[in-house]
């Protein structure tokens, strides 16, 4: 199957499942408090829609507009923009009609759906798959830093990165992600501890920087598992083959050979090769793109053998999940958190980098992946919940703000205003739509 096509089935797929759990709990809400409920739709149906069904007194359907969904719910002013209500008397199954915690709850009903399915996803990937982590301090050679803009800042490959914003960081997994939104970084630099300041702008070094994607990665030996098909070192290496140094330049580690070869393409090195733990010399050939034409082995357990890294498994049972979903959810949570207000400051340039569908897409791989795409569809459930909770009108958090509002003080905003507000809300978020969208467009073209 086309890659291209794998990515957008995985989007559209996750897309969905957020969108109908997401109106799901608005619906659920509505009905629980006695609401009449007139529509469930999921994606927008602007003139036409793809499917639609009445039962009972909800038309249930299915819009060709991909940008979210909604439910709409009797007597309450929304998106659709239907004021003939307002003329008349208020029913008691119009949304009008509740009580405000009621109306509040109704509103929110979706981000807690949201909050709620990231929770169990992680705790379903907890229980099913579990987590392999690298301890920091079991890196025999460190970080290799991979993106220009972490060398710009002053890492060089070999620190082991000990401490983010002065938290300790225990294991590997977690480095890169910390990072967005690192102040400061401790580094262990051959048993000298070091203190990096960040600049204020590094995401927009970061920006700059789009097509090396990894942050960090771990250091690992150059281990051959296989020759390939027409390689110039066929009949020179073996499997198992580690090599060690070129030119009597030491290269324990993948990044010290890449280097080297590509400073040799089309030449003849001379190799240190451990094979079968005993040192042989070997001739090899470097191509022109400064490849020697093998498959290496990536295999963590063997790195693990030969002492250059150690793995922690950690499997939890399915009571033990449930903590392990909670906690990852609040630190996707805080994290997100911290990346929208960088997004807010000008200063780091965060919002140069602010996306579209085309952005959330690129997050999915290429290939299927099952826990991927649970672990993204978590993610993305949880950045749909803080979004839709943003005092903007139009958006729950809008509505719940009014009803907040009117809780504290005892007076509910007219309608007109909530008319004026809702149009006011629209047009910003379309606004915001099309920004985000033709961003991820004129990149494309850059």
């Amino acid at each position: 199957m086309n890659h291209t096509l794998i990515i957008i089935i995985q989007l559209l797929l996750s897309l969905s499942i957020l969108v109908v759990l997401h109106e799901g709990g608005h619906f659920l809400a509505a009905k629980l408090f006695g609401a009449k409920v007139e529509k469930f739709y999921m994606f927008f149906n602007p003139w036409f829609s793809l499917y639609k069904k009445k039962i009972g007194e909800t038309e249930y359907g299915i819009g060709w507009l991909p940008l979210g969904g909604y439910v709409k719910i009797a007597g309450m002013i929304d998106e659709s923009m239907d004021k003939d209500f307002l003329d008349k008397e208020p029913q008691p199954w119009e949304f009008r009609s509740k009580p405000a915690w009621q109306r509040l709850i109704i509103m929110l009903g979706g981000v807690f759906v949201n909050i709620i399915l990231a929770i169990i996803i992680y705790a379903g990937l907890a229980y099913a798959v579990g987590e392999q982590l690298v301890p920091v301090k079991s890196l025999k050679g460190g970080l290799e830093i991979v993106n220009p803009a972490l060398k710009e800042v002053g890492l060089k490959t070999g620190d082991k990165i000990i401490k983010i914003n002065g938290e300790d960081v225990k294991y590997a997994n977690e480095i890169d992600p910390k990072l967005i939104t690192a102040k400061t970084v401790t580094i262990d630099r051959k048993g000298t501890e070091k203190i990096i300041q960040f600049p204020v702008d590094f995401i927009d070094k970061l920006l700059k920087n789009k097509k090396v994607k990894q942050l960090t990665a771990l250091r690992f030996p150059f281990i051959v598992e296989k020759t390939a098909v027409g390689s110039p070192n066929k009949d020179v290496l073996k499997k198992g083959d580690q090599i060690v140094g070129l030119n009597g330049k030491p290269t324990e580690y993948f990044d010290q050979v890449k280097e080297v070869l590509s400073q040799n393409k089309g030449k003849t090195l001379q190799a240190d090769v451990l094979r079968d733990n005993q040192p042989v010399k070997l001739d090899l050939k470097v191509n022109e793109n400064g490849k020697i034409g093998v498959q290496l082995n990536g295999d963590f357990k063997s790195w693990e053998q030969k002492g250059y890294l150690k793995i922690k498994t950690k499997k939890y049972s399915l009571f033990g999940a449930i903590p392990a979903g909670l906690k990852r959810a609040k630190e996707t949570f805080l994290s997100y958190i911290d990346q929208l207000k960088m997004i807010f400051n000008p200063k780091t340039g965060a919002y140069k980098g602010v996306g579209g569908f085309i952005s959330i897409a690129k997050i999915f791989p290429d290939t299927w992946d099952w826990v991927r795409f649970w672990s993204i569809t978590a993610f993305l459930s949880i950045m749909l919940a803080v979004l839709n909770v943003l005092p903007i009108p139009a958006l729950d958090g809008g509505h719940a703000m009014f009803t907040i509002y009117e809780m504290i003080t005892g007076r509910k905003p007219n309608d007109k205003f909530m008319e004026y507000a809702q149009v006011a809300g629209f047009v910003l978020l379309l606004v915001l739509v099309l920004l985000a969208n033709g961003n991820d467009i004129l990149r494309m073209f850059k």
